[in-house]
Parts: C-alpha cells; structure tokens; sequence
C-alpha cells in the first residue's frame, strides 16, 4: 500500500534514528563498566534514574509541543539528541568523561525522545489518512524489530573491534539523518493555535496557575476520561513496565547463574525478533477478519502469558533453545498488539490534543519503568533473579483483566432492511 512520499521520508527518518539507537544498545552500560569502571549500583542507577529524571523533565513539554509545528519540534528534538550523544566521544577523547555525565547525557536523550515521539504521532496523524493509519503503525512496528534484530548483533561487532564509545559516535550521527528526513517533507505544516491562547482557554481569560496546570495535565486528563483509552493506558503502562523489569534480570540469570555466552545471549534476543515482523504483517488481515477489539484483546492477553516461561530456564542448549521460543511468542504478540493499539490511539484523540496525549503517555511509562526496574533490583538482591521474573510473570497474568474493560458502550443502531445492529462507541462494529 503506498501512503505517499512524506510519510515515506517521516517512515526513512525512524529507521535510521533507531537502527542507531539499536546498534548502542547498552552502551552506556558497557562504558560506565569498562572505561568508567562502574560498580552495579551506578550502573543500575544510570538504567533507572535516566529514565525518571527525563520522564520529569518532558512532563512540561506536552502543552509546548502541542502550541508548535510539529516537524520543527521533531528537528530540534532530533539535533539536541545528536549533539548529547556526540559529546560522549568528544569528552573520551578529550579524557574528560565521567559517569555524571554519562547520567546527564541520558536525561537529555529521554526527554527528548518523549518530546520527538509526542510531535512525531502528531505528524503522522496528519500525514496519513485514518483508514491508513493501522498500515502505516504496522511499518514502523517492523522496521521497529528489524532495527532490533540487526542492531544489537551489528553493535556488538563494533564494540569488539572498536570499543562501545564508537556506536554512540554512529547514533548520534543517525539522528542528525533523521533530521534531515524530517526537514525533506514537504506537506504544508499550518501553524497551530497556541495551547491557551485567546479562544482556546475555556474561561476566556489570562492565563493562570490553574490554566498552566490544567495544560499540563491536559493529556491524562484526556485519557482518563476516554472509557477505551483508559484501560488501554493501564494495561500498556503496566505490562511493558513489567516486562522490561525482566530484562536486566535475565541478563544477570544468562550470562552469570547460567554461563551463557555473549553470544547466546544475543542469539536469544535477536532471532526473536522476526517474531515481531510476522506479528506486524498479520495486524492488518487480523482485524480484518476478527474485529479491531478482539484482535486487541487476545493478542493482548497472549503477550501476557509467556514470560513466566522464563522461570524454567536451565544451562545448555536446552536452555536457550527455551528464551528463544518464549521471546518469540512473547514478541509476535507485540508485534500483533502494538500497531493495532497505536491506531486506535492516535484516531481516538483530537488532532490538537494528540501531542499532549502522547507526552503523557510517554511520561508515565518512563516513570513506571524506572520505579520498577529499582524495586525489582531490589526484589533481585533478596530473592535471587529466578525468583523476581517469576514474581513479574505473575503479576503478567492478571494484567489482561484490564483489556476486557477495552470495549465501548454498546448501543443498538437500526440499519435499514438488517434490523437492531449492534455498533460502538468508536463506530466499529462490534465482532
């Protein structure tokens, strides 16, 4: 299906910005350990507080971004992210690098790519019509698991042969790329109305602190209000919270309690991932067939029940045989869920809304992720790894709950010659 030559450059401007983001995957990790010789605390710390400090940091920007042509949002994100990254190898080669940092670097790259994904959904809205958007989800669903596939692996080799300083060199050169596809679209941009400007401020008046906060917390205002958003802001905050605890988890389990190989354990990540290429090739014909809601809610549910799996590990061939299978269940159910729920999503909110949705949305998962990645660091510590993934795999289970409350309200609605038909709330038909 071609979506035209600006979402093909928007589409361009994502691959090459998170290939390189994939091919320094870890690599402020594998700095902080061997040039920074840090400790697991500092390391853990530069996982976590990265995330929690940048979710803080990009909180505000949701009313700014919303005020602003989104393309040049996206540039400036794209070229802030660049200039962070860059000055990792310029301070190493200057031998001025520290972990603080390492550690500012990471709040700056996490605001920002809150801030460039809240104002690049909103340019995607734009740029594709809505009977295109699940095709259009699905490209950037793939090309989000082919970077993922490829990255790591490819990353890896240049580690080995250069040192892990090098990648960050190539991913901040990759979001100076994505800058320049950004800039290549073509599609007139209006300048949008300014969040609280005259006629927009439901009082009328000047701005406040009430009105400042209100803009602030406009978009979970906005979700918590929307009966489908609602629970799907649950389940996905909480379930992709869960499931990234247990990585970092895994790896102490693979490479250290069970002697895997570095290499096993790329192998383990990286084959999976084709997993999530056949997922995003099926989302289309599956909803198609089945109905958007019930392609949600067992893709859903299914991608909810393999981590478990993970407590049964054991060393050999066996073992790995056994992460390989569960992650790509675990994956191919992404890869189903993920485009269907970010169509859903971006048709649901107003197109003078969907930045600060976005930010919202963004904020709260960075700030759950971090907050559990250091609470099941601490679970690890008591209860040994095995353990704290099974305690998550648990709490995985109950998760679907949420997704059976994903359904509008029905309401019957008389179609001609047919009699009562039963329709939605979002004007789909209930399968």
């Amino acid at each position: 299906m071609a979506l035209g030559r600006d979402f093909g450059w928007l589409w361009s401007a994502y691959a090459v910005s998170a290939f390189g983001t994939r091919l320094a995957f870890d690599a402020f990790a594998l700095i902080a350990v061997l040039v920074l010789h840090a400790g697991t605390a500092e390391v853990s710390a530069l996982a976590a507080v990265g995330l929690a400090v940048g979710a803080v940091v990009a909180a505000p920007l949701g009313p700014w971004v919303e005020s602003r042509r989104k393309r040049s949002v996206m540039i400036g994100a794209d070229l802030l992210r660049c200039a962070a990254m860059a000055s990792v190898p310029v301070a190493f080669a200057l031998d001025r690098l520290g972990f603080p940092h390492l550690l500012a670097v990471s709040v700056v790259v996490a605001a920002a790519d809150t801030t460039f994904q809240a104002a690049a959904g909103a340019c995607l809205k734009a740029l594709v019509r809505p009977a295109d958007l699940l095709a259009a989800t699905s490209r950037f669903e793939s090309t989000g698991w082919t970077t993922t596939a490829l990255g790591p692996p490819l990353g890896g080799v240049v580690v080995g042969l250069f040192g892990p300083v090098v990648t960050v060199a190539v991913d901040a050169v990759s979001y100076l790329l994505s800058a320049l596809g950004v800039r290549a679209i073509r599609a007139p941009e209006p300048r949008p109305a300014r969040v609280g400007a005259p006629g927009t401020v439901p009082t009328g008046g000047p701005r406040t602190g009430a009105t400042r906060s209100r803009d602030l917390t406009a978009g979970w205002r906005h979700v918590l209000a929307d009966p489908v958003l609602r629970p799907l802001f649950a389940n996905t905050v909480l379930v992709n919270a869960l499931i990234m605890t247990t990585s970092p988890l895994l790896a102490v389990l693979l490479l250290g309690d069970l002697g895997f190989a570095p290499w096993q354990y790329g192998l383990a990540f990286a084959l999976p991932c084709t997993g999530g290429l056949l997922g995003a090739r099926l989302a289309g014909p599956l909803v198609a067939r089945f109905g958007r809601r019930r392609v949600l809610v067992v893709a859903g549910t299914l991608r909810a029940c393999w981590v478990p799996g993970l407590v049964f590990v054991r060393p050999g061939a066996t073992g790995l045989l056994l992460v390989i299978a569960v992650e790509f269940a675990l994956i191919t159910c992404m890869g189903v869920f993920n485009p269907v729920f970010a169509a859903l999503r971006l048709e649901r909110v107003p197109a003078d809304r969907v930045a600060r949705v976005l930010s919202a949305w963004s904020v709260s998962a960075k700030a759950v992720t971090a907050a559990l990645i250091a609470l099941w660091g601490v679970l690890a510590v008591a209860t040994g790894p095995r353990a704290a993934i099974g305690v998550a795999g648990a709490l995985l289970l109950a998760t679907p709950v949420l997704l059976l409350r994903t359904g509008p309200r029905r309401r019957h609605v008389p179609v001609p010659g047919t009699g009562p038909t039963t329709a939605t709330d979002d004007g789909t038909r209930d399968p």
